[in-house]
């Protein structure tokens, strides 16, 4: 341990970031951030009584112990060993698009501009540039090894391929003849993966179908694991969508007799945008340049979405003898293309039928995070989506509420927007009135619940500290300097859940721990069915990957939840 030299000047911090909006900042009181401190000792007179030992709940600035029971597997943060990744970070919640648990970490920068401290050792120098080499593409599609997300994705575009390969064979004439909608019905189920609506629904049956006591542990954490991964299934069905299309214009090209100039020109159009929105969802362009992801799926699904009606209308009405247009109703009725396209644009249209612009109340504990009040309250588990400008971004949070009277979200000072949120708090914003559902509400699948949350990420499990909840849930936060950071409002939240049932760790307080064997220890202890996690990528990936190591189900956000 380098110790810190009195009255030496602070140095800039080294501020890790992701295009999805969650920064963190390097410990401050440590010249050298990949040190591990050691936190401060108890009192001598405290040390060990008999059959007890101590257990840090540093809820204030003060020194503050909790005596409990002697057990193998009782949690002491301040005597675990040092984690792999950033414990004592405060992970700010402020996505840009996706739900607020996630987030994907920038490379630390070398130069001293950038935050870097190089000690005499160059021990940080070291570290910073093995960490550099691993690019977060890598970290993204190799690092989580072969994932449901993954195996997802193979399926849907395995069982395309083969279907493909038999309509270019001849084996499967209906697929050639109807390749274009084969490209559609995969645009189709796509959307459906991403609809809110769809999604709210689909959650609710699940819980409310597979949350009694009596099913199988196993099939609930098979049906978290699957529907935290559809993405999987709207990827792979992007793609296959293209391919069809392909097929399909191909196929028109070799029988340019049976189509017109204008079919083929809205044709090559859909294509283009499809594939233009598929290059911006690739995992490093999305990281990288978010706003231009977002923008670029927005707008080009839009505009494509215009061109498939037209498509649609053309095709069906163009007559090939006499080349001409005749449109007929009841033929477009008839048509398979016609509802499917149908059924897309209205699960589009459906979360924008609920944007309102309301009035809210901002307020900041410390230029560190927001707090943004709304009325109403909202079930624990759900999310929301808020904008200062309903066509350009969105931002989705979690959302703490006691389910009655009000309810809010945790916005991280990150970004320009969350920023603004503190240096100009808004007196009215715009929102999805449609809240929609992501992991945190799968925790109504179980009976015994550890929630593990690392900085902002404690807003996703608020609210089932200050709801009734179906699940006997145990929390354990990590954050640096609670208080101070996300002030006393959220403070009293937690400490309305009995004491017994929470562990609080400051890090500006007690050192980094090794969080993923805090909550292996407290997923023992408390005899917890399954572990959540809301953390970085590398402190979910930690917590999950220890959880499983002790056969313990564990679950955390994955890079496109």
């Amino acid at each position: 341990m380098e110790e810190v030299v009195e009255g030496t000047e602070m140095k800039k911090l080294a501020r890790f970031s992701s295009c999805r909006g969650v920064a963190f900042e390097i410990n401050p009181n440590r010249p050298n951030p990949f040190a591990i401190g050691s936190p401060p000792s108890p009192p001598k007179h405290q040390d060990r009584i008999g059959p007890h030992h101590w257990l840090w709940l540093p809820w204030t600035r003060t020194t503050s112990f909790k005596v409990v029971p002697r057990s193998n597997h009782v949690v002491s943060p301040c005597r675990s060993r040092p984690s792999s990744h950033f414990c004592d970070i405060d992970i700010d919640m402020d996505d840009d698009v996706e739900i607020e648990i996630l987030a994907e970490v920038n490379d630390l920068e070398t130069s001293p501009e950038k935050g870097n401290y190089n000690n005499n050792n160059g021990v940080l120098k070291a570290q910073t540039k093995s960490n550099t080499k691993k690019s977060r593409l890598s970290v993204i599609l190799l690092d989580q090894g072969f994932t449901m997300y993954k195996f997802l994705f193979l399926v849907c575009l395995c069982l395309n391929i083969f279907a493909l390969f038999l309509s270019v064979s001849g084996y499967f004439h209906y697929g050639k003849n109807r390749a274009t909608l084969f490209s559609i019905g995969n645009i189709l189920a796509l959307t459906l993966c991403r609809s809110e609506a769809t999604l709210r629904l689909i959650f609710w049956v699940v819980v409310k179908t597979l949350g009694r006591p009596s099913v199988p542990l196993k099939i609930k954490t098979f049906a978290t694991s699957f529907l935290q991964s559809l993405g999987g299934i709207h990827s792979g069905c992007g793609v296959s969508s293209i391919a069809w299309l392909v097929y399909s214009i191909i196929l028109t090209l070799k029988n340019k007799q049976q189509s017109s100039p204008t079919i083929m020109a809205f044709a090559f159009g859909i294509l283009t945008l499809i594939s233009l929105s598929s290059l911006a969802a690739f995992p490093l362009v999305r990281h990288l340049h978010h706003n231009l992801f977002e923008r670029t799926h927005r707008f080009a699904g839009w505009i494509a979405l215009i061109l498939l009606w037209l498509f649609l209308f053309f095709f069906i009405s163009y007559d090939p003898t006499s080349k001409t247009y005749t449109m007929s109703l009841s033929k477009i009725i008839k048509s398979q293309e016609y509802w499917f396209t149908l059924a897309i644009t209205i699960l589009i249209i459906t979360p924008w039928l609920t944007v309102r612009k309301v009035e809210v109340k901002v307020s900041a504990a410390s230029s560190h995070a927001s707090v943004i009040k709304f009325e109403g309250g909202v079930k624990a588990g759900l999310l929301g989506r808020i904008s200062p400008s309903p066509l350009s971004e969105w931002h989705a949070f979690g959302i703490i509420s006691d389910g009655i009277n009000e309810h809010m979200m945790l916005a991280g000072a990150v970004g320009d927007f969350t920023k603004s949120l503190i240096s100009n708090p808004p007196t009215h914003l715009w929102v999805r009135t449609m809240h929609f559902a992501g992991l945190p509400y799968l925790i109504n699948l179980y009976q015994r619940v550890v929630l593990v949350a690392t900085g902002s990420g404690i807003c996703v499990f608020l609210s089932f500290l200050l709801q009734p909840c179906p699940a006997n849930v145990f929390l354990v936060w990590v954050a640096k300097d609670i208080e101070v950071n996300y002030g006393k409002e959220i403070v009293e939240f937690v400490g309305r859940h009995c004491k017994e049932k929470v562990i609080v760790h400051d890090t500006a307080i007690s050192g980094r721990p090794n969080v993923g064997e805090m909550s292996v220890n407290a997923a023992i202890r408390w005899d917890a069915q399954v572990v959540i996690v809301t953390s970085n990528p590398q402190g979910s990936r930690d917590v999950v990957r220890a959880c499983k190591r002790a056969r313990i189900p564990a679950f955390g956000p994955i890079w496109d939840s």
